[in-house]
């Protein structure tokens, strides 16, 4: 049974680049652990970095089954409390609004959002292996009549203009040209609708992107945008931000405690630590209004 939506019509395989069906098929064949062991402790899928205060103590577990379990489960306890704060700064929304999740992943910021809100919401991702297990999970908490996911380009929707309140990017911006994202966050909004977006960008101040930036850029196939380009870009499409914070000192400990995860560790943990250090990288929430 097709279950119809208002303002979300059905919508062909999106087109895309040859890129970006490069980093479909990265997506489409990814099963690290670090995003799936995370999720199968409450089902919630993040594919983002965590912020806040580490418990330590974790490390002093001396059972090596045990240290396993409990340090997934802080990582996990980070990675979640960084979809909050992102969640918080959407809001306030009622259960009749629709939000937007822009690269939405598995899935678990979509359902964090239904989780503070009860509002609809539509994520989509490049990624039909991803589409299809973000329902599956919608379906199993009985939220699919309201948190859906689509097989879509994040450029260029096919949704209703101006049928959204919020939307948002967590660690989603690096795939595509801000000045293509921005102008479809743009049409999507109402007027006075909230956009989010948690993302990593190099430090104009540094000079241009640091080995270390390139290092992150090569990993996972994307191109780090510097801080400027994203105020730029908003500036053009009637996104005025209204909230900016550096996030940076909040993850790094987040960073500091994967790097002593041995079952989870993915080789890219020292050059976020050495460039989020060095200062050519930071860690950055910018809240605009859609004016």
């Amino acid at each position: 049974m097709t279950i119809s939506h208002p303002g979300v019509a059905k919508a062909p395989v999106p087109a895309q680049s040859t890129y970006q069906t490069r980093v479909a098929d990265y997506w489409n064949a990814e099963q690290n652990p670090v995003n799936l062991e995370l999720g199968r402790i409450d089902d919630l899928y993040h594919h983002h970095y965590g912020v806040g205060d580490v418990d330590w103590s974790v490390l002093d577990e001396m059972d090596p089954v045990r240290r396993r379990d409990v340090i997934t489960a802080e990582l996990h306890r980070l990675e979640h409390a960084q979809a909050e704060l992102l969640a918080k700064h959407l809001g306030p929304l009622s259960p009749e609004d629709r939000v937007f999740d822009a690269g939405c992943g598995r899935g678990g910021g979509s359902v964090t959002a239904n989780m503070r809100y009860q509002c609809h919401a539509d994520g989509v991702t490049l990624s039909t292996k991803q589409a299809d297990f973000a329902n599956e999970q919608a379906r199993a908490r009985g939220i699919d009549g309201k948190v859906r996911y689509h097989h879509r380009n994040m450029l260029d929707t096919g949704f209703q203009t101006g049928g959204y309140a919020a939307s948002w990017n967590n660690e989603s911006t690096m795939y595509v040209e801000l000045d293509l994202l921005f102008a479809e966050h743009s049409r999507l909004l109402r007027r006075g609708g909230r956009y989010v977006v948690i993302t990593g960008c190099y430090n104009d101040t540094y000079g241009r992107a640091s080995r270390e930036v390139s290092l992150i850029n090569a990993h996972y196939i994307c191109d780090i945008h510097p801080r400027s380009a994203y105020f730029q870009a908003m500036a053009k499409h009637r996104l005025v931000p209204t909230h900016v914070e550096d996030l940076t000192a909040a993850t790094i400990p987040y960073w500091e405690l994967r790097k002593s995860a041995d079952h989870l560790v993915t080789g890219v943990e020292d050059a976020f630590l050495t460039a989020y250090k060095n200062g050519s990288f930071q860690y950055l929430m910018i809240v605009a209004d859609r004016v």
